[in-house]
């Protein structure tokens, strides 16, 4: 018998859409496609095959049945059926993407509501042309909870517009009643919106749902990535394989929806100086204004407390960095003030640029 030919053991590259992908892999997602925002299918069709691909449970709501026929051809229950929720279960089972029909006579936005919350989905992705919210600075929201949402809607009102309005005051009630997400996006903002990080439409959830935690393996994809993007866009120093192991093993990650992995971290101890550096710490764009920045520092601060080390440190060359720090207790020191082994290897042009930040913990 010839020799078994020995299989890769390299894992394949990590990616943004495939971080997403595993995410929702296993999961149901429902899409309401309001009439009006029908305009070209494609792009709805092209996203719905490629969850379905990934083992992703994809439930499609409208008032069109020729539009679902169109999407899912005969795989269309009306959202009226007895025992729905039973029905809708087995025809998952026995396929992965299924229409829900809405009578014509009934106000969509609350049928899909009351559907959602029946089904006790996780997730309601709905299509409006206006893709995601711009907040009063006229920038987009990436990110809202509930009471956030709330404090816009007393504040713009009926400067928002009629149908803007109406669709607001539709997402405050589904994650009143217990929907835990709502995304609002185009048709042709769908794809960045689920399966990139910038995203491009407003992610709506009850609460500000942002917890801290130590790494597990299963992360360390999604954080090799955040470290490498942090490299490219100079805000992080460049490190070796093993260095960047070690960050990994040590690393803490702020996650969203206790599952999007927003921003990451890491604490690495120098015993010998009772000190500890809080390094590779990174934050999503599209999840800075949520605080996810103070959370990982303070996360670090403690763990550094409990481990009854002196102080901790931070390095940048970035002086928006530097004032992040600053803001967080941090006081500006030479690089003389923080342990040698810092800069052992480190890079002397690198050197030149950077600042270092110290907290006292005694």
């Amino acid at each position: 018998m010839p020799p078994a030919t020995p299989l890769s053991t390299a894992a394949p590259p990590f990616s943004e859409k495939e971080f997403y992908l595993r995410e929702f892999r296993g999961r149901a997602i429902a899409f309401a496609v309001p009439a009006a925002e029908i305009r070209d299918l494609e792009l709805l069709r092209a996203v719905v095959e490629e969850l379905v691909a990934n083992g992703t449970r994809v439930i499609v709501l409208s008032t069109e049945r020729s539009t679902l026929e169109s999407l899912l051809g005969p795989r269309v229950l009306s959202a009226a059926a007895p025992r729905l929720e039973g029905q809708v279960w087995r025809r998952l089972r026995e396929g992965a993407a299924l229409g829900l029909l809405v009578a014509g006579s009934l106000a969509f936005a609350p049928a899909c509501r009351a559907i959602a919350l029946r089904l006790g989905l996780a997730k309601l992705v709905w299509l409006d042309r206006d893709g995601g919210v711009a907040g009063p600075a006229g920038g987009r929201l990436s990110f809202v909870h509930l009471a956030e949402l709330r404090e816009l809607l007393a504040a713009a009102g009926p400067a928002l517009g009629a149908r803007r309005l109406a669709l607001l005051r539709e997402v405050e009630a589904m994650l009143s009643e217990g929907l835990p997400a709502v995304n609002v996006c185009s048709a042709e903002g769908l794809a960045d919106e689920l399966f990139s990080y910038a995203g491009s439409g407003t992610l709506f959830t009850r609460e500000r749902y942002i917890v801290v935690r130590r790494l597990g393996l299963d992360d360390f994809d999604a954080a090799d990535d955040l470290i490498t993007r942090g490299v490219e866009e100079g805000y992080l120093a460049p490190r070796p394989p093993d260095e960047v192991e070690a960050v990994l093993t040590s690393g803490f990650g702020a996650f969203v929806e206790g599952r999007h992995l927003a921003g990451i971290g890491a604490l690495l101890v120098d015993e010998s100086s009772r000190a500890a550096e809080i390094a590779s710490l990174y934050t999503l764009t599209r999840f800075l204004g949520e605080g996810v920045g103070g959370h990982l520092v303070s996360f670090a601060v403690e763990r550094a407390r409990e481990r009854a080390l002196d102080y901790v440190f931070a390095c940048s060359t970035s002086e928006r960095v530097g004032s992040f720090f600053e803001r967080q207790g941090f006081r500006a020191v030479s690089a003389a003030d923080v342990p040698a082994s810092k800069w052992r290897g480190y890079d002397a042009a690198r050197r030149a640029r950077v600042r270092c930040y110290r907290l006292e913990l005694r």
